[in-house]
């Protein structure tokens, strides 16, 4: 898994398969809690496919490998899309969590569930083995990539060790007491530890879901603004200008910066290579990558409007 388009499509196999055994074996030994990691492995899967989907689409634009009607259409690029996939994740993530819960609660209050533990405690065993691996290896590949898609796919698996783990317990405390004095507790095993993991789990992708919002909304990431502004600031005293507004955002990936720097009138001419040596210097402090949307302007026009200042 050396690419980000690499590690969603074989995190995509792995999820599809791993909730075909969920669901099977969640029916053959009656437990709604295994129902329920194949389920939250399908959601996962099918926000997988929307992952590689918008991945590609970024990484076409960049490269300008669009088709002419696409690219048209879409100017600014596919990034806006990133943080609204991490949101639905989440929101789904989080939505999965809380009907088990209330499904769980509902099986508690009605007296439980028949369970057969030994078919479940070796799905169980199995699918623990194979999602912290997956999870693992996903991880570890992501230090290269970078992907914060790859990175809510890594928590995803992370998540789904989690309940696989704590389902191993369960299952493994009710096939024990099968058959002595607390076998009157087993039908509560399953709808209990279902409960407990889906109260876990409901705040889980809560930062995520923060994070995201946060850039569609289009709010401002402190520590660009205050690089951005260190760069302007400098560049307002190196070059002579009265100030400069500075305006930042974050989507995605990219970053978006414009800064407006207000230059004395009656200056002389100056060659615009001099202008684009000033604009390269700032591109440049502020670390240039594919995904960025940096605009310089120079104007003597005087501020109109509120702005954040920046003076010499």
């Amino acid at each position: 898994m050396r690419t980000e388009q690499q590690a969603l499509r074989a995190s995509l196999v792995a999820l599809l398969v791993l909730s075909g055994l969920g669901i099977s074996f969640g029916l053959w030994s009656g437990s709604s809690a295994i129902i329920f990691d194949g389920v939250f492995s399908l959601v996962d899967a099918v926000m997988s496919v929307v992952s590689i989907v918008v991945s590609g689409l970024i990484i076409r634009s960049t490269a300008n490998r669009l088709p002419d009607r696409v690219q048209r259409r879409f100017t600014m690029g596919f990034w806006h899309f990133e943080p609204i996939v991490l949101a639905v994740n989440a929101l789904l993530m989080m939505s999965v969590a809380a009907y088990a819960l209330t499904e769980s609660v509902a099986a508690l209050l009605s007296g439980g569930r028949d369970v057969e533990f030994g078919p479940a405690v070796a799905y169980a065993a199995i699918v623990l083995v194979l999602t912290m691996t997956i999870g693992i290896l996903e991880h570890r590949a992501n230090r290269s990539i970078g992907s914060a898609l790859v990175a809510i796919d890594v928590k995803g698996w992370l998540m789904a060790g989690g309940v696989t783990g704590a389902l191993l317990v369960a299952f493994g405390v009710g096939f024990l007491i099968d058959g002595t004095r607390f076998d009157h507790l087993m039908p509560y095993v399953d709808p209990a530890i279902l409960a407990i993991v889906a109260t876990v789990l409901i705040p889980v992708p809560i930062a995520t879901l923060r994070k995201a919002v946060g850039e569609i909304a289009l709010v401002t990431p402190a520590a660009l603004q205050n690089d951005a502004e260190t760069i302007a600031s400098d560049t307002v005293r190196d070059e002579g200008f009265r100030s400069a507004s500075v305006h930042v955002s974050q989507t995605g990936r990219a970053r978006q910066v414009e800064i407006v720097f207000y230059v004395p009138t009656g200056w002389p001419a100056r060659p615009l290579e001099d202008w684009d040596r000033i604009r390269g210097k700032i591109e440049q402090r502020l670390g240039e990558d594919p995904h960025d949307w940096i605009m310089i302007s120079f104007t003597t026009t005087p501020e109109r409007h509120r702005a954040q200042r920046t003076e010499s």
